[in-house]
């Protein structure tokens, strides 16, 4: 067995192994000729006070001890194999076809988009010509909201399933071994695309299937179970296990489930704008004195407050980033956030968002599964009007925001569409702008220097989760009255960020594999 011991050090003497090693040493009392080997299991910063220090968790393994080494990812040959239709090739969906291919079944993937490649020149369309193309954006593609828009790992969903393996399956594909350390691991928008690339490859290769531009347009349900799909309009396929793991954005698969009378439910989400300060001064913030130091990375923040009854809170915080343009179509405006792996950008932003639920609309009724995505809809179509009917993004300095006054001008900012200056309490519906404004206020409290008129709020940030719900069977991760039927990931409402949608993926298809063989 192991042993494990906590330590905290400077950030510069975190660069220093024999340092490390000494301290972890004297720590657990041992001796070096004890310790067969010795690494880094946790790695996080504790900023509470200055100096800053950064806390490791090192693991031991004295002589005589082995190390355990399980191969992360066992894939089968699974060419003749019996088929599942997986929906969508975001992280749900990659992982889903992942296990399926390790547990012998075989996964076809259909998604509406394109590969992980060829995306990129519709995200130029969107910052340079502002042209949204509904099946390839930042939303949808290959890998999903997640590939170009940061590739944060961080969840606190570990009663979800198994973490550890999730991150073991991104190291497997070429993601660096510090995202099995790091607290808040991120890989960047970077250097995904090519992960994201390998997964789909050894899916291939080991006889699943990978099919783009191919979006589901139907479903044909029998005596409650599901028996085919239709694809772009034309084709019907039989497949009588189906995992939707569509995502947040797929607003046309909650109306054609409601066609077909397949219940769907409106679910509590956030919604509210996106902010950005210059790196400089989160980190000034963040590590006291410290904020110059060459050994700390860019500093990031975690912001929650309970104001008039709701939750305001940060939400998907980009150290070094960019904001990105996440409409799915022409007449709205969305934004978000990413960061390179390096966090390198001169910028940090991050969500803003008010929590609402079904209840706190003014139009709520108890059997409108859509009344919050109504309301979404709503608050992007008024920010795309405010700006003048592009992807720019509607704008306004912090401080000015606070005031109720029109911002005369500007700082640069990393959003590439351009900004437009609005009075954004006029645009924005009550129930969101005077929260804002009072967690503004709370926020400047906080941290001293948040509130200033050098930051620049951009509206909406409005994608955070999905505003509906497909609800399912607990017991059996099928949807309650469809047999066959898995709802997955953050599209369904049972996720919220990359790993937690790359674990539903995992847990649904660990659930068609029981079923499988009970029926044997």
């Amino acid at each position: 067995m192991s042993t494990l011991v906590q330590i905290n050090v400077l950030p510069h003497q975190a660069e220093d192994d024999d340092y490390i090693a000494e301290v972890a040493f004297k720590k657990a009392r041992l001796r070096a000729d004890d310790v067969r080997e010795w690494d880094i299991r946790k790695r996080s910063i504790d900023a509470r006070k200055s100096p800053v220090k950064i806390s490791l968790q090192i693991e031991f393994w004295k002589k005589g001890e082995e190390r355990p080494s399980i191969p992360p990812f066992v894939p089968q040959d699974v060419s003749n194999a019996p088929e599942i239709a997986i929906i969508g090739a975001g992280p749900a969906g990659l992982y889903a076809a992942l296990r399926a291919v390790e547990g012998g079944l075989k996964p076809i993937i259909f998604e509406r988009g394109k590969d992980v490649r060829a995306r990129r020149r519709d995200l130029a369309a969107i910052n340079k010509d502002h042209i949204v193309n509904p099946d390839s954006n930042y939303c949808f593609g290959e890998g999903g909201a997640g590939t170009y828009s940061d590739g944060k790992l961080y969840t606190r969903s570990k009663k979800r399933g198994n973490v550890l393996k999730a991150l073991e399956w991104f190291v497997h594909f070429g993601a660096v071994e510090d995202i099995l350390v790091d607290a808040h691991p991120h890989i960047g928008t970077n250097k995904l695309p090519k992960i994201i690339t390998a997964m789909r490859e050894a899916i291939i290769a080991h006889g699943g299937e990978v099919r783009f531009d191919t979006k589901l347009t139907d479903l044909k349900v029998v005596d409650n179970q599901i028996t085919a799909i239709q694809v772009n309009d034309t084709d019907w396929l039989d497949f009588d296990n189906v995992i939707l793991a569509t995502g947040h954005s797929a607003r046309d698969i909650f109306y054609l489930l409601h066609k077909r009378n397949i219940k769907i439910e409106a679910k509590p989400f956030a919604i509210g704008v996106r902010i950005e300060h210059q790196q400089e001064l989160i980190d000034d913030i963040q590590y006291h004195s410290d904020g110059d130091n060459p050994y700390l990375p860019p500093a990031s923040y975690s912001l929650v407050q309970q104001v008039d009854g709701m939750g305001v809170y940060s939400f998907c915080m980009c150290p070094g980033g960019i904001i990105a343009p996440c409409a799915t179509s022409q007449e709205e405006v969305v934004t978000n956030g990413w960061s390179p792996s390096k966090r390198d950008n001169p910028y940090a932003n991050s969500g803003i968002v008010v929590s609402v639920t079904p209840e706190d609309l003014p139009n709520y009724k108890k059997d409108d599964p859509f009344v919050c995505l109504d309301f979404q809809k709503s608050v992007e179509r008024a920010c795309w009007e405010a700006a003048g009917k592009t992807q720019a993004a509607p704008a306004q300095r912090m401080r000015d925001f606070v005031d109720g006054r029109v911002s005369k001008n500007f700082p640069k900012t990393s959003y590439q569409p351009g900004i437009v200056s609005v009075n954004l309490n006029k645009v924005l519906p009550d129930i969101l702008s005077k929260r804002l404004k009072k967690a503004f206020i709370a926020y400047g409290r906080k941290m001293k220097g948040y509130l200033t008129n050098d930051a620049v709020i951009h509206a909406p940030e409005s994608r955070t989760s999905s505003p509906v719900s497909i609800p399912r069977k607990w017991e059996t991760l099928e949807h309650v009255e469809v047999k066959g039927l898995y709802p997955c990931g953050e599209g369904a409402g049972y996720a919220g960020g990359i790993i937690s949608a790359a674990i539903d993926g995992i847990n649904c298809v660990d659930k068609i594999i029981e079923k499988k063989q009970v029926l044997k």
